[in-house]
């Protein structure tokens, strides 16, 4: 027994040293375990902090997504295009009733088209609606000069325009270099179609109907008379009066006649026995040249009165 006794003692000397540390090693544990969750510890966990940046980072997607879409949904919205208004004239092939050769071609100023007869480039002698350019000729080179007319060469001008005076569009001729007004004329305003008639005067002067749109469009831009005197020249083929007074204006109504600038020409052409006949006009979208040519036996009046049919029948429905 006392054997025995001294065994147990022994063994449990043994033990209580193991015991001693096991105690101490659940005490550091819980000692370490309590620094972690300390805040402020230099032993504190960092995963809350990783969960914390973690959420961070998904509020600020969050937030940053948002005003993307307040961005996108507040920023005004692309404005279309607006489409032109359709111009008061249709392409189409006409099949009148009216005796010779005639053509026509008509150029939208907003966009430069040109629509026109299968024979828009063929040409016709001028006559007085050359005059137009003569006349836009002489004003811009005046100005280009640093000069202004005098109110009697004003008075001239409008007299040439207004009432297709053949004296003073002479003087005029004269004053621009003849030909070399013409030669001018097809480069400023690019024409492709026309040319000149050596020294043959301004009223033989070849033009396609194509090519009088474009002269019309030239002044209208203010390439022609220039920035000063467009405006002035413009008033003036408004107001174009008497035998001059024909063609395609008089196919709109009265009131819109007023605010079309013209100049036609019309002669007979004893040569050729054939009468030349030609309107140029302007509208405010617009411009169109219309020629004729026929038995020089018909007058005058056929060939006004066809200017005005064939701008009739191009017209749309209710234009």
């Amino acid at each position: 027994m006392a054997g025995s006794r001294r065994a147990t003692r022994r063994n449990g000397a043994d033990a209580s040293p193991l015991r001693l540390i096991a105690v101490a090693v659940i005490l550091i544990g819980l000692v370490l375990v309590s620094l972690r969750l300390l805040p402020g510890s230099p032993f504190e966990s960092s995963t809350a902090a990783r969960w914390g940046d973690a959420g961070s980072s998904t509020s600020d997607r969050s937030t940053s997504a948002a005003t993307d879409r307040s961005a996108r949904q507040s920023a005004p919205a692309p404005t279309p295009s607006p489409s032109l208004e359709p111009l008061p004239f249709e392409a189409k092939d006409l099949k009148l009733d009216i005796k010779g050769w005639y053509s026509w071609s008509v150029l939208d100023r907003r966009t430069g088209k040109i629509i026109g007869s299968k024979n828009m480039d063929e040409t016709n002698t001028t006559a007085s609606m050359i005059k137009s350019w003569i006349v836009a000729d002489y004003l811009r080179r005046a100005d280009d000069a640093g000069e202004k007319p005098s109110d009697a060469k004003l008075a001239d001008a409008t007299r040439i325009i207004r009432d297709s005076d053949n004296t003073r569009a002479e003087q005029f001729y004269n004053l621009v270099g003849r030909d070399a007004s013409i030669r001018r004329l097809i480069s400023m305003c690019k024409l492709t179609d026309s040319s000149v008639a050596p020294d043959k005067g301004w009223s033989r002067t070849a033009l396609s109907p194509r090519d009088t749109a474009r002269l019309a469009n030239c002044i209208a831009t203010g390439t022609a008379a220039g920035p000063k005197w467009t405006k002035w020249l413009l008033n003036e083929m408004k107001l174009v009066r008497g035998a001059g007074d024909f063609g395609i204006r008089k196919a709109f109504p009265a009131t819109e006649q007023k605010q079309i600038a013209i100049k036609n020409g019309w002669i007979d052409r004893t040569r050729e026995q054939e009468m030349h006949i030609n309107c140029l006009a302007i509208g405010d979208t617009w411009t169109m040249g219309v020629m004729v040519r026929y038995p020089i036996g018909m007058g005058y009046d056929y060939g006004m009165k066809n200017c005005q049919k064939i701008t009739e029948a191009l017209l749309r429905p209710g234009a």
